[in-house]
């Protein structure tokens, strides 16, 4: 059994892992140590549930054994446990295979999280406003960092726009289902007759590009510097602290002035336009994949309208997976633990299809 084999060499090298770990000559090399402690920890949930497979594997032999019995009580007790049994490893199964999946490279990733205003003038600025916040919250219940690098304000206390980098554990592989449009409907502040409003806004999602798979070479990028400045053009500082960056060859430009640091707003400009120039490598790559070998995950169309956000209904629905929820209160408060299981166990399953049904294609 092919799907055996596997989870042996992996439990193989697991154990192998185990043992550099304990290693005087590793632990003594922190770079190296590093190296193997990572892999080791990728391993380890796949080598869990292959050994939980493997119990209740032979847990079920044993009771298959037990059906030829002349006792009819034993082989009565031999039924309820195959019976029992026969699920509970075919669910197994089927975790194992999600966990056999190719990992997907950008999803130890930080990211740069762009949200923007769309159509629906300052009520659209006022949700961007809100999504942002919901993103916030569902940073601190993983843990992770979130830092503006740039942001502006509506008259009305809105967002046109705001651009953060979001650091710390998995980032990408949560949050690359969220880029696209996302709606809300409900009656604006701003709106005397009661109406209900639809508006709209954009979630772009990219994953952080390192140094080394980035490079900005200092002839292609112009630095422009200037004063920080607040809602309404009122000087927040008089030092040139703000930084302005424009990659020439693409024309994308990247502004930061969060820090008073000039120094710190040019770093993290810098993490922004590498993750924009990284982000346009990647769909260069997928378009020449073709079509019927793109993945569909992670690609984060932005003119895809992917969620809607119904206020008068308490509700919210993505229109990907189907999925409603009449929680609006609490998604908006940053408890998105429902949302982003269903996207992933629909990816997933996708991605398990297309692998189904290019091993038949094979065959």
């Amino acid at each position: 059994m092919q799907f055996v084999q596997k989870l042996e060499q992996l439990e193989k090298r697991f154990n192998e892992l185990n043992a550099q770990m304990a290693d005087p000559a590793v632990i003594s090399d922190a770079d190296q140590y590093r190296k193997v402690a990572k892999a080791h920890s990728e391993l380890s949930e796949i080598v869990d549930k292959f050994r939980e497979w493997k119990k209740v594997e032979d847990s079920l032999s044993q009771a298959r054994a037990m059906l030829t019995e002349q006792d009819a009580e034993i082989r009565a007790m031999a039924e309820e446990e195959v019976a029992r049994l026969e699920p509970e490893l075919a669910g197994i199964e089927e975790q194992l295979k999600v966990l056999l999946l190719p990992k997907d490279p950008l999803d130890e990733k930080n990211v740069v999280l762009e949200i923007r205003a769309g159509t629906g003038g300052d009520e659209a600025t006022l949700f961007a406003a809100e999504i942002f916040r919901m993103y916030s919250r569902y940073a601190e219940t993983q843990g992770w960092k979130m830092e503006i690098t740039s942001s502006s304000e509506s008259s009305v206390g809105g967002l046109k726009e705001v651009i953060a980098l979001v650091s710390g554990d998995k980032v990408y592989s949560k949050l690359k289902y969220e880029s696209g449009v996302h709606r809300v409907q409900r009656v604006p502040v701003t709106e005397q007759q009661g109406r209900v409003h639809t508006s709209a806004i954009t979630v772009a999602v990219l994953p952080e590009a390192d140094e080394v798979e980035i490079k900005l070479d200092p002839k292609d990028i112009r630095i422009d510097t200037f004063c920080s400045s607040g809602p309404g053009g009122q000087s927040v500082n008089t030092t040139y602290s703000a930084v302005r960056i424009t990659h020439l060859p693409t024309g994308l430009v990247v502004s930061c002035q969060d820090e008073k640091s000039q120094i710190k707003n040019r770093a993290k400009a810098e993490r922004v336009l590498r993750s924009r120039l990284y982000e346009i490598e990647l769909e260069k790559q997928q378009a020449a994949l073709g079509a019927e070998r793109r993945s569909m995950v992670g690609t984060g169309d932005r003119s895809e309208k992917i969620r809607t956000y119904n206020f008068p209904q308490n509700r919210v629905t993505d229109h990907r997976i189907g999925l409603t929820l009449h929680q609006l209160d609490f998604v908006m408060d940053g408890k998105l633990d429902q949302i982003m299981d269903g996207l992933t166990t629909y990816f997933q399953a996708e991605k398990l299809k297309q692998q189904g049904e290019s091993v038949v294609a094979a065959d």
